[in-house]
Order: C-alpha cells, then sequence, then structure tokens
C-alpha cells in the first residue's frame, strides 16, 4: 500500500507531465482535447502552412523572371553600342552606355508628331468608346425590352469573335462609303473614301463597337447591376427621366468602373496595330511606327543592305521603350485609381 506521501508525490509529478504535455501541444498549434481526426489535421495544416510560403515563393519568382525578363534584356539592349552586340563577353551590362540608339530611332520613327497624333486618335477614339459601352451597359442592366437576351448574346460574341472578321467588312465599307445616298447629294459622287482618316476609328467606337467593346460594355452592365435599385427610385420620384438618372445619380456612383474602363481603352488602342494596319496605309500611330521599324531601319540606316536581326536589335529594342514610355508614365502616376477600380468593376471576383 502506497503511503499518502507517495500519492502525493505521484498526484504532483502527473500534474507536471500534464503540463509538460499542454505546453507541448501548444507549441506544436495542436489544442487539447481534440479527437486524433482533428489532431491529424491540425499537424497536416502546420506542414501546410509551413511549406506554402517557400512553394508560393518560388512561383512567384519564375513568374517574375518571365515577366521582367523581357523589359530586362530590352534596357540592357537599347543603351548599349550596337558592336558590344557581338561581344561574348557581355550578358547584361554593358561595357559603355550610349543614347545615340534612342536619338538615331526618334527621328526614324518621328517621334513627336507620332505620338501626337496617336494621343489624339486614343483619346477621342477612347472618350467615344467609354461614353458609348456605359450607355450600352447601363441600357442591359437595368431596363428590360425584346431581344434583350439576343442582343446580349451579340455583345458576348464580341469579346469571342475575333477581329479579323469584322475588319474585312468594315475596310470595305470604308473604301466606298456611299452613306445611305448622302454623299452623291452633297459631293456627287457615288462614293468617297475614308480611309486613312479618323472617322475610321470614331464611327465604331461612337456605336459601341470600338477595341473591345464587347468586354466595356459587360464590365458596365456587371457594375450597374450591382448598385441599389433605390437609388433609381428616388431619382424618378424626384421626376428625372432614365437619362437624366443615368447622367446625375448612375454616372458619379461609377466613377470607378469608369477609369477603369478608359485605361484599358487607352492601353488597347495605343498599342493596336492590326486594325491601324487595315485602315491607315501610313504610319500615323506608334504601333504602326514600332510594327514597321525593321524595314525603316533597313532602308534609312542600311541603305536596303542584307543584314541580320542581331545588327539592328539596339535600334529595335530602343523603338520598344519609345513605344511603352508613354504608357508606363501613365501607370505611374494612376496606378492607385486604375487598382481600385479593377477592384471595384468586379475584373477580379
Amino acid at each position: 500500500m502506497a503511503t499518502r506521501k507517495e500519492e502525493k508525490q505521484f498526484e504532483k509529478e502527473m500534474r507536471a507531465y500534464k503540463k509538460k504535455k499542454l505546453k507541448e501541444m501548444k507549441e506544436a498549434g495542436i489544442e487539447p482535447n481534440l479527437t486524433p481526426e482533428q489532431i491529424r489535421y491540425n499537424r497536416n495544416k502546420k506542414i501546410v502552412n509551413t511549406v506554402w510560403p517557400i512553394f508560393r515563393f518560388f512561383i512567384l519568382f519564375g513568374l517574375c523572371f518571365v515577366i521582367l525578363y523581357p523589359l530586362i534584356f530590352m534596357f540592357s539592349t537599347a543603351f548599349r553600342p550596337n558592336e558590344q552586340m557581338s561581344d561574348p563577353s557581355i550578358v547584361w551590362l554593358p561595357k559603355s552606355f550610349t543614347m545615340n540608339n534612342i536619338k538615331e530611332t526618334w527621328d526614324i520613327m518621328k517621334y513627336g508628331s507620332t505620338v501626337l497624333n496617336t494621343i489624339k486618335l486614343n483619346l477621342i477614339s477612347s472618350v467615344l468608346s467609354v461614353a458609348s459601352c456605359a450607355i450600352t451597359g447601363y441600357g442591359f442592366a437595368r431596363f428590360k425590352f425584346k431581344g434583350k437576351n439576343i442582343l446580349f448574346a451579340i455583345v458576348v460574341l464580341m469579346i469571342i469573335v475575333p477581329p479579323q472578321i469584322t475588319t474585312i467588312p468594315l475596310f470595305i465599307q470604308f473604301s466606298f462609303f456611299k452613306g445611305a445616298g448622302l454623299v452623291k447629294l452633297f459631293t456627287g459622287k457615288a462614293y468617297i473614301s475614308l480611309i486613312n482618316k479618323g472617322i475610321t476609328m470614331y464611327a465604331p467606337a461612337i456605336f459601341a463597337n470600338g477595341i473591345k467593346a464587347g468586354l466595356f460594355i459587360y464590365i458596365f452592365r456587371q457594375f450597374f447591376r450591382g448598385l441599389p435599385k433605390e437609388l433609381e427610385d428616388a431619382a424618378y420620384l424626384d421626376g428625372c427621366g432614365p437619362f437624366k438618372t443615368f447622367i446625375k445619380v448612375m454616372v458619379p456612383n461609377a466613377s470607378s468602373s469608369f477609369l477603369t474602363v478608359f485605361l484599358f481603352s487607352i492601353v488597347w488602342y495605343w498599342n493596336d496595330y492590326y486594325i491601324s494596319s487595315s485602315f491607315f496605309t501610313q504610319n500615323d500611330t506608334v504601333a504602326l511606327m514600332l510594327k514597321n521599324l525593321d524595314a525603316t531601319l533597313r532602308a534609312q540606316l542600311f541603305n536596303n543592305q542584307s543584314v541580320s536581326p542581331r545588327q539592328i536589335i539596339v535600334w529595335l529594342e530602343s523603338g520598344c521603350i519609345l513605344t511603352t514610355f508613354p504608357i508606363l508614365i501613365m501607370y505611374v502616376f494612376l496606378q492607385k485609381y486604375f487598382v481600385e477600380g479593377v477592384e471595384r468593376s468586379g475584373l477580379t471576383g
């Protein structure tokens, strides 16, 4: 028989042992009084929480390398003298830097006048596209009318169908524009050509058929559907009609979506060369200048002599820098509003 003193000593040791085990379980992230399944779950969760940050780091590192590698190569090459492109000892940092590549490419691309013309074309087209797509998206979000589902299906097709399918009919229409007989009435000609005129970009934007217009309509539709119906009801009670309600009530509440769509439109119009090259036979935009820069360099710098791409790559990369520089500047100043607009417009969800 154990004495009273031995029993107290045994109880004291048991309490110390339990206290120690509880401390170890807490340090391991395991709560006491859990079932074996819960204990296994907590252990697995702790392992995942330990491994996932490391795995995520390698994923992000790989993605950053894929995205940043072309940019690093572009800056490394554009400011490098052309003769150093054949030096095997140079990988990233050139032995000397030069601005001659940028200056020569600036002159060849007629950068000043080209940028001004591109900004004019982009701003007008983007403003018209945003306005028309916002009105169209609001109509799909708030009004009921016959054929609504069919028309919205056409909007979805605008997102899916590639622009090559619609560009050819538009080119024929703009090349032989009759204007329902108005051209003959005012000019005496059977038709006129609108090629190389800004109207070829403005007209589709006015009728919500510009570059990526289907996506813009969808963004506005989703945003306006998320606004409370009580806003419109209150405006109607105050005597506002549908259009006045849209201008006075809906537009101020959708400012973030307007900014997001406007930025997207600016970027897509700036980078577009396929549609522009269909309607413009002259190099009037930055994208077209960059697209034809290889042929222009061969003609103006090398007199159409046979040269390898490696011999002119410094000027090509300089052209890429000049093309992307205005967009990067715009993004630096509008980054906060751009990210906020993307989050509120539902593009991430």
